[in-house]
């Protein structure tokens, strides 16, 4: 058996989306009314696109085309602030993912900060989450971050082996991941957050620990593990890379064993968390996030709209244009409503797929029914010992957590599973 089917981080994918008509964002303005909502900003840019990327983002953009796209995130912010302005929307959380967000130069960096401040209100508290990679990451940038008062940087670093990260085709060396690692925690981000990859072609277990005991020499908060994942459009795909199942399983394995032993928890498959930072019960299913700029995705209630979904370099690049060129950005266009099996779907599978667990009487309260009546899968994967009742909450095992991305597709409703399949066909080839 695969256990490595498709990772389910949210649902339904974008791929499932289709063309949309006759809705704005006024229309959901409600949904946005008060404290505690989401933003999230993509920046699109990368100096090199990675092997097994398949994330919508471009290379060889310059200054000046940087530029041009950021003029058109502050005009869609414009209008998104008359819009939001109308309910008091407050923010509690700033994401600003890619792409590569750090590619952009320290002044460009400042210019997005300063906008965002503008044209949108915060909470006090709110969280700024920010992500870089090492051959991106400069005491200048780092400065500019830290003035923003950002909580979280994530970084990109995947192997500090200097043969894997060319199997991988990672422009930095593992020395220089080092080196970004030194200098980040030099300006004392509340929380560092590293993600590795396992399942690498020649990569061994050794190799996976010997990078992630590097890693821990720098304390990070979090830690991340991704299986190699080599997808539709990705350049390993055209050169015949494929990742082997069974090593990435058992480098799983040990490298989950060897964290908890060096003081981590484990949250899900792929996130480690030093056992230090307390761990929240949030809920996932409903929560609002808006999007800005072109490749984001958007969550209002049963709304979930985005840019038309593109791998390729020639795909991106047209949605960039069209979203530059766009004259009213409160026009959604594409994305999908979601009927209520979906909302229930998509709740069992973004709280079951991360510790603590679906919270049963969540569930029961949010749509009147039973999780394990609504879902007898649920009932098999429980004899099967891949879930496990723990109090109120329905919690994966630890054989079921190695198997999320085995269990999590078997959720997918055979409606979305066949708009999916459509794209894909539609796409062989690009």
């Amino acid at each position: 058996m695969n256990p490595y089917l498709q990772y389910m981080y949210s649902y339904p994918h974008k791929t499932a989306y289709r063309s949309l008509s006759g809705i704005s964002l006024g229309d959901y303005a409600l949904i946005l009314k008060g404290r505690g909502h989401g933003l999230y900003l993509h920046l699109p840019f990368c100096r090199t696109k990675c092997g097994y990327c398949n994330l919508f983002s471009v290379t060889g953009q310059n200054e000046e085309q940087i530029d041009r796209y950021l003029c058109a995130v502050e005009r869609q912010s414009r209008q998104y602030q008359t819009v939001l302005r109308t309910v008091q929307t407050s923010f509690s959380e700033l994401v600003i993912g890619g792409g590569t967000p750090l590619l952009l130069t320290a002044a460009q960096l400042l210019r997005t900060f300063r906008m965002l401040e503008e044209h949108f209100v915060w909470d006090r508290d709110r969280a700024l989450v920010i992500e870089t990679s090492p051959g991106e990451t400069t005491g200048e940038k780092l400065a500019v971050l830290k003035e923003a008062g950002v909580t979280r940087l994530s970084m990109g670093i995947q192997s500090l082996w200097d043969e894997e990260l060319r199997t991988l085709r990672r422009q930095h060396s593992g020395k220089q991941a080092l080196e970004a690692l030194s200098l980040i925690r030099e300006y004392g981000f509340s929380c560092v957050n590293v993600d590795f990859i396992y399942g690498i072609p020649g990569q061994t277990v050794d190799s996976l620990l010997t990078s992630l005991g590097q890693a821990l020499a720098f304390e990070p908060e979090e830690i991340f593990l991704y299986p190699l994942y080599v997808k539709h459009g990705v350049r390993l795909l055209r050169e015949g890379v494929a990742a082997d199942p069974e090593s990435a399983l058992l480098q799983y394995r040990e490298a989950g064993a060897y964290l908890r032993a060096m003081g981590f928890r484990q949250d899900s498959m792929r996130r480690f968390v030093r056992d230090a930072c307390p761990r929240e019960y949030l809920e996932c299913g409903f929560g609002t996030s808006l999007a800005l700029g072109c490749g984001g995705r958007s969550y209002l209630g049963n709304l979930h709209f985005c840019s038309p979904y593109a791998v390729t370099r020639e795909g991106c690049l047209a949605q960039i244009q069209a979203f530059e060129e766009t004259k009213d950005y409160t026009k959604i266009t594409h994305g999908m409503i979601l009927e209520e099996e979906e909302e229930r779907r998509r709740y069992v599978i973004r709280h079951l797929l991360i510790r603590p667990g679906l919270f049963l009487p969540g569930y029961q309260e949010h749509f009147g029914t039973s999780a394990l009546d609504d879902f007898p899968i649920l009932k098999r994967w429980e004899q099967e010992a891949y879930v496990c009742q723990e109090g109120v909450y329905l919690t994966l095992t630890e054989v079921g957590l190695e198997r999320s991305d085995w269990l999590g597709p078997m959720l997918i409703s055979e409606g979305v599973r066949e708009k999916m399949e459509e794209w894909e066909r539609i796409h062989e080839g690009t």
